[in-house]
């Protein structure tokens, strides 16, 4: 199952008091339509000042509502909340779901699903936790709605039993873009099925990619309609799924290709590129060599010149990949 997580800095944290604890279900998941109104309307309340107080960067805030076991993450926490700063910007914060886990029955830390379904149950959201410790857990989703970047965020908050007056502790959170250069991840489905209509397989992969990015502010939840999507992104002939290492004839040389991921390192829809060097090390030959490489896949691949924004170009070497240049498409040859 796609996006599996633990709780750790790579999320963030928040408190949500209720005046009274949801009842309890063993490794079970209730959805927002089933909450009580008083609870809805608690963790909605409490939901919106946490995400108010990534919006605000109000640290003091965000650090004393905290999960005491998350005490040592706070520097994580803080980098996350600062890199969230220009996503949020000029939104207004809208909740968009709530989900509340029991894992009371487990015994240890263990990976667990959570399968919540609606009234009807006609649809299952899936939430995958790794090394979940027992207890009782909310995940809370969020819009900046008018956001240029679209802000998302998840918000993961823990029932503390132990404090003077039992409460909901935060105890992660994840801050995504929801939009790349004015389109959504709605748009960037659609623009995947047209490319595939267009026989174009790379530049639909990677709309796929950047349509699953835009959808959801955290990875470890999965619905029907992400599997939708992962379904049809799979289906496509001639992908780039496979093609790894990929060798590009470039006159005398051929390039080496190790991967090439969605990159959105600068709020764009760039495609980052690892490849091989030569060896090279002077900074003006290192960025004539990346320039190569980036020029070569652009003629053995067109389509993605006009589908993103750009290209970085990245080198490995002894297990750690290097950035090397990033430049719009109309900056390569």
């Amino acid at each position: 199952m796609p996006g599996e997580m633990r709780l750790s800095s790579t999320i963030l944290v928040g408190t949500i008091l209720l005046a009274i604890p949801l009842a309890c279900r063993a490794t079970s998941c209730v959805t927002q339509a089933e909450l009580s109104t008083q609870d809805r309307a608690a963790l909605s309340a409490t939901g919106g000042q946490l995400s108010q107080a990534v919006v605000q960067q109000a640290y003091a805030a965000l650090q004393a509502a905290l999960l005491p076991a998350e005490a040592a993450e706070w520097d994580g926490i803080r980098g996350a909340v600062e890199a969230a700063a220009p996503l949020m910007k000029g939104g207004q914060v809208q909740l968009r779901n709530v989900y509340v886990l029991d894992a009371t029955s487990l015994t240890a830390p263990a990976d667990t699903q959570f399968f919540c379904s609606n009234t009807s149950g006609s649809l299952t959201v899936t939430v995958t936790m790794r090394a979940l410790p027992p207890g009782r857990y909310a995940v809370v989703l969020a819009d900046a709605n008018g956001a240029a970047l679209g802000g998302q965020l998840g918000l993961i908050l823990a029932w503390e039993l132990t404090a003077a007056n039992p409460a909901w502790k935060l105890a992660g959170l994840s801050v995504r873009q929801g939009i790349f250069d004015g389109h959504d991840g709605v748009w960037y489905w659609s623009h995947a099925r047209e490319l595939v209509r267009s026989d174009q397989p790379w530049s639909a992969w990677f709309s796929y990619e950047a349509a699953r990015s835009l959808l959801l502010p955290v990875d470890f939840i999965s619905s029907p309609n992400l599997e939708k999507l992962t379904a049809e992104q799979t289906a496509i002939k001639g992908s780039p799924q496979e093609a790894f290492p990929y060798s590009i004839p470039d006159g005398p040389r051929t390039w080496k290709i190790d991967a090439v991921r969605l990159d959105a390192s600068l709020h764009q829809a760039d495609l980052g590129v690892t490849y091989e060097s030569t060896g090279v090390t002077d900074p003006a030959a290192t960025r004539t060599e990346a320039v190569a490489v980036l020029s070569a896949l652009l003629k053995a691949q067109p389509g993605l010149r006009e589908n993103f924004h750009g290209l970085w170009a990245y080198t490995m070497k002894d297990g750690k990949r290097t950035p090397v240049i990033e430049l719009p498409m109309a900056q390569i040859p």
